[in-house]
């Protein structure tokens, strides 16, 4: 038995174990539990009154709903901003300095309570009030480097061949980037958005700073149930949301298989 440890101590199969255990204890296991809690009561019988109730109640949908208008239009604000950023620190013509890189990515490296209470200052100076759209510069503020460095790391290690390609056919500047470039970027465009949206979708400390806590997402719903002691609900509720992201992350998976078998330019 303990040669047999030994071996396979030695062996390459034996470094995966950490990750495993690691994930075993803060992904499978909370998982089980969010599933376990969701489809049982407060006395540990199986039952769906948990997710009867939250589509019982307009107000939890109405929350739902408006949290992923929220996500939406954070991603859309996100891409806009993000994409010409990228374009522009991807660019040797346009950036000669790896400075300017390190000063998008920054902001990642301060903790997001500590920049979102930094905007609440900020806003408090110039008598700015705190609603809707503070809620929206928050998000934006904080998640779009997540959306710079994906597509900045896609549009430089392009191959330009490609664009040469389409120059040498003929393409003006608007159609290598339709043509060429956009498609060519949509990889990081899509893990951008992946990046963008999952986390605005269960964020609840942002709203809770930048709104005064008028306005509530689906985060701050389940963080409220879970407080209150209602952990049934507040996992079916949890559970309700990790399918929607991981019915996005699907259809990210399937949008950046069509586009790798797209295969041409044109």
């Amino acid at each position: 038995m303990n040669k047999r440890f030994l071996v396979f101590l030695s062996s390459r199969k034996s470094w995966a174990l950490p990750y495993i255990i690691f994930s075993a204890i803060f992904v499978v296991i909370p998982l089980f539990l969010i599933v376990v809690y969701a489809f049982t009561d407060d006395n540990g019988h199986l039952t769906l009154a948990n997710f009867q109730k939250f589509f019982e109640h307009p107000e939890a949908i109405n929350t739902f709903v408006y949290s992923i208008g929220i996500a939406i239009i954070t991603t859309i604000v996100c891409i806009l901003l993000g994409y010409p950023a990228a374009w522009i620190l991807s660019n040797s013509k346009l950036n000669r300095s790896k400075t300017m890189v390190v000063l998008f990515i920054l902001p990642m490296w301060v903790n997001i309570l500590v920049r979102t209470l930094a905007t609440v200052a900020l806003f408090d100076f110039f008598s700015v009030p705190l609603g809707e759209g503070a809620l929206i510069f928050g998000m934006v503020y904080n998640f779009i480097p997540f959306m710079i460095y994906p597509i900045y790391n896609t549009l430089q290690k392009m191959d330009h061949s490609y664009i040469e390609a389409a120059q040498d056919l003929g393409a003006n500047p608007l159609q290598v980037f339709l043509k060429a470039v956009l498609p060519l970027s949509m990889p990081g465009v899509m893990s951008g958005i992946m990046m963008v949206f999952m986390p605005t979708i269960s964020t609840f400390a942002i709203a809770e700073l930048l709104t005064m806590n008028n306005i509530k997402l689906f985060g701050t719903t389940i963080q409220e149930n879970i407080n209150n002691s209602m952990w049934n609900y507040g996992a079916a509720l949890s559970l309700i949301m990790l399918l929607l992201i991981a019915a996005t992350s699907l259809f990210s998976t399937d949008d950046k298989d069509n586009t790798n078998e797209g295969g041409g330019l044109w």
